[in-house]
């Protein structure tokens, strides 16, 4: 062999043992991705709130795992399909992002769930409520953490019932969440004897809410069920106030959040009944943590942010536990483990990619019942683990027919 060819092989072996090498460290390197809206309708109960507590949580898990930094990055996926599915493929096959969360807009996470079930990659959903995440659209590397829409309507549908309030008008987003999150809960309105009267729909972000709630109104309804989120609810609920709607039907927010509570404030908030995965003060855990978000983020937590701190460190000690992030390693020890921190006890991920957990049915104070700052809620009653999200016989998953 001459020597020209012996060097130019010796360079080539050479060059694949680096790049074996190379691809070594970037498979053990934890990146971590918080794809969420940091401008817009949900900018305060998840983007840059989600992003602190995602920091937090790497902060305390101690910065490092595999013997490496972990690394955080985050974007705004601004609500738009094509941009957030941009940022995710270029996270994963560029940037060596391991695992995203976040993802906030129902439309996003579906969009990005399949991305990562292409990629063969772990996303966390913390803030998004379309249950098709676990049906029709699930993964075995996504799991859906916080709350989805079954969870939310379960228990208020049923206490109202209970409470003898059984004809239900819908005001409705008219877009992917808001369509799954009535679709789910009238399916439970009328499995529990309830009807529903009427629904009006309104555009994402709209301003003026008078033309539903006036069909609202003259509907007869016992109960006004707001399927829809962030600026949406809170505008909507302050404009029901101003038309005295609230003097003889009830508003149920089917996805409340506690900065929507903080932005309407308790004169127009005060009594709304709705479901929540967690809150700042239901104990000394929670009031902990939840004083160190707020010192850094200048407001209390929101659920979103709370599962958000959940996810990751379950994710890091599942990383560590698998000694590799390898997604199904890792899912693997995600699934094995269960989920104990301030927010979530024994939590468990079910086939399905349902993080099954607690849930809690809450009213919101009146202004006199209020004692200090963001003593927004009073518990009106704990759904269980297993009883809180929709039952496996239920599910329409592909995974469960394997």
């Amino acid at each position: 062999m001459k020597a020209k060819t012996i060097r130019t092989l010796r360079v080539s072996l050479l060059g694949g043992v680096a790049a074996a090498l190379f691809a070594t460290s970037v498979a053990a390197q934890v990146k971590i991705g918080v794809l969420g809206d940091m401008s817009g309708a949900y900018a305060d109960l998840g983007g840059k709130g989600s992003t602190m507590a995602a920091r937090m949580a790497i902060e305390d898990f101690g910065g490092q795992v595999l013997g490496k930094p972990i690394e955080l990055v985050s974007a705004d996926h601004q609500n738009k399909t094509d941009v957030a599915a941009s940022i995710a493929r270029r996270w994963y096959d560029r940037e060596g992002v391991t695992m995203i969360t976040d993802l906030t807009n129902s439309a996003v996470a579906i969009a990005v769930q399949g991305i990562s079930r292409e990629k063969k990659k772990i996303n966390l959903v913390t803030s998004t409520a379309t249950n098709a995440l676990t049906n029709k659209e699930c993964s075995p590397w996504g799991v859906h953490w916080t709350y989805d829409s079954y969870a939310l309507a379960n228990a208020p549908v049923r206490a109202m019932i209970e409470s003898g309030a059984k004809k239900w008008f819908f005001i409705t987003a008219d877009y992917t969440f808001g369509h799954n999150l009535q679709e789910t809960t009238e399916k439970m309105i009328k499995q529990l004897g309830g009807t529903v009267v009427g629904t009006a729909t309104h555009p994402f972000t709209s301003q003026d809410f008078s033309s539903q709630l006036l069909k609202a109104q003259a509907s007869g309804a016992d109960i006004i069920a707001l399927a829809n989120s962030g600026s949406d609810t809170t505008n909507s609920v302050k404009q029901a106030n101003e038309f005295g709607i609230t003097k003889k039907q009830k508003l149920v927010s089917l996805l409340t959040f506690i900065t929507d509570v903080h932005s309407m404030g308790l004169p127009i908030a005060q009594g709304l009944v709705f479901s929540e995965a967690f809150y700042w003060d239901q104990n000394d855990e929670t009031r902990a943590w939840s004083q160190k978000f707020m010192k850094r983020h200048g407001t209390m937590p929101s659920m979103v942010h709370a599962g958000t701190y959940s996810a990751v460190t379950h994710y890091l000690k599942a990383v560590k536990a698998a000694n590799s992030v390898d997604s199904d390693a890792v899912m693997a020890k995600m699934r094995e483990m269960p989920v104990n921190d301030f927010a979530f006890k024994n939590g468990s991920i079910r086939p399905d990619g349902v993080h099954d957990h607690a849930m809690y049915l809450f009213q919101v104070k009146t202004p006199q019942e209020s004692k200090r700052p963001w003593d927004y809620y009073k518990q009106l009653a704990v759904i269980p683990k297993g009883k809180a999200f929709q039952p496996l016989e239920e599910v329409d998953c592909p995974l469960l027919k394997k």
